[in-house]
Formats: C-alpha cells, structure tokens, sequence
C-alpha cells in the first residue's frame, strides 16, 4: 500500500472508531440517571461494598477501624449554568469509550495487521480478547479499590475545621474518570510489555534489574491511597505486582523464542 492508503486507512479506522464511541455514548445516556446514582456516586456512601468489606476485615482482624465509613463529610455541587448537561453528556462519552473498548481494539489490529506475518494475524481472537479483558479488569480495579480508598481519603483530610469540603461536580467526576482509564490503560502493561520485546526495546533482563524499583513505586502507591494497615495496602499491591511479574514472564519468553529462532537461521 502507498503511503496515501495508508492515510486512507488510519481515516476510516478513526471516522468507525468516532462512530463506535457516539453510539456507545446514546445507550450510555439513555441509562444516565442509573449510571449516576448507582455507579458514579455510589462510592461517595458508607454503604458502599468496598467500605464494608474492609470494616468487616477490620473488625475480623482487629486492624484500623478507618475503614468503617459512617460518613464521607463533603457534598458535591455545580457552580455553573449548565454544569450537570455538560457533566451528563462528558460522561456518556467516556462511558461509550470504554463499551466499545474491544471493538476499537478490532479496528486497531485490522490496521496493523498488514505488516505482519501470516502466523501472527492468527493471533487477532487472543489479542483482541486478552487486551479487553486486562483493560476492564483495570477499569474495575480502579473502580472498586483506588476510587473508594482516595475518594475516603480525600473526603476526611482537613487541615482546619474552618474549612468545609463542597467539592465541585466537575472535580469528582475527573477524579474518578481519571482513576478508572488511568487502571484500565495500567493493566494493560503485559501487551504493551510484549509488543517492546517483539520489537527488542526491553528485555526480561532489564526488568530484573529494575524490579526493585517497581515495587517501591508500586508500594508508595498504595501506601497513598489506602488507610494505614498491612491488609489494605496488600490488596492494592498484590494485584500490580502480579502484573509486573506477568510482564517479565512475557518478556522472557519472547526473549527465548528469538533466541531459538537465532539459532535455528544462523
């Protein structure tokens, strides 16, 4: 193909990819109301499942008891005009793009699929399948584990009680988009692993070499976001440095195979 298709291609793949995420965002509207009240500021109430899970392995354990929220001290306002139209529309749209994920991965491997070899387009069911499954699992990782233990966090912290938290609608709904995308893009570190060993760009070796300092970002991380006690900060970690391990796993074995393949031609 000449440059121009090229072009040509990469236009449709965004014009189907607009329109995936436009129809995704009509049903997401069309649910908007339930969206908002179950599942948006759902993690702003004390009843909210990751609240009692962690009071009950509290009370279990006998660990910190800051976990069982009886009130999250903030309300949420609009200070504009049309603030909640403009939140409404916004959020279907980012409800629509993580619907349509797994067809917009589709798109994405019939683009690329050209410039490889016979024996990886066979791959496109896996690829397509792994990848929507690692960025959902993200998706509510961040959901049900980060968004709640921030949104508690934040909620309580005060630096004076002369000040009171009236947090702005567009403020809560950044952070939580932002958490959610943010995990979902996270767990998809594995595939991105195996694409840059693919390509030579890492190798097993050099994640080795740095694994220590993964897990002491991974480590600050939850000690961030969750309350002082080893069982919260172990079940953010646990699930990132399976992942981490995951993506050397992968490395290593592409590394291997290239390493076969060398030796078989030379």
């Amino acid at each position: 193909m000449s440059f121009l298709d090229h072009l040509e291609e990469l236009r449709w793949l965004l014009v189907r990819s607009t329109l995936a995420i436009v129809i995704g965002a009509c049903v997401a509207f069309t649910f908007s109301g339930y969206i908002f009240d179950n599942i948006i500021f759902a993690p702003k109430r004390s009843d909210f499942i990751t609240y009692r899970i962690f009071c009950d392995l509290a009370n279990k354990y006998d660990l910190d008891k800051s976990f069982c929220v009886t009130e999250i001290p903030f309300d949420i306002i609009s200070r504009t005009m049309d603030g909640q139209f403009s939140t409404d529309i916004w959020t279907s749209i980012t409800a629509g793009l993580i619907l349509v994920f797994p067809y917009i991965l589709y798109l994405v491997w019939k683009f690329i699929s050209p410039a490889l070899y016979e024996k990886e387009k066979r791959y496109a069911v896996s690829f397509i399948l792994s990848t929507s499954v690692l960025f959902f699992l993200g998706v509510l990782f961040g959901y049900f584990l980060i968004m709640p233990l921030s949104i508690n966090f934040l909620g309580n912290y005060t630096i004076s009680n002369v000040v009171k938290n009236n947090v702005d609608l567009d403020s809560y709904l950044s952070l939580i988009k932002t958490t959610v995308i943010s995990c979902g893009l996270v767990f998809e570190l594995p595939i991105i692993i195996y694409f840059l060993a693919k390509l030579g760009l890492v190798t097993a070796t050099f994640l080795r070499k740095y694994r220590r300092y993964a897990y002491v970002i991974i480590l600050i991380l939850a000690a961030i976001v969750t309350p002082p006690d080893v069982v919260s900060q172990m079940i953010v970690t646990i699930p990132l440095a399976i992942l981490f391990e995951a993506s050397i796993f992968i490395a290593a074995r592409i590394n291997k195979n290239k390493e076969k393949e060398a030796l078989a031609n030379g």
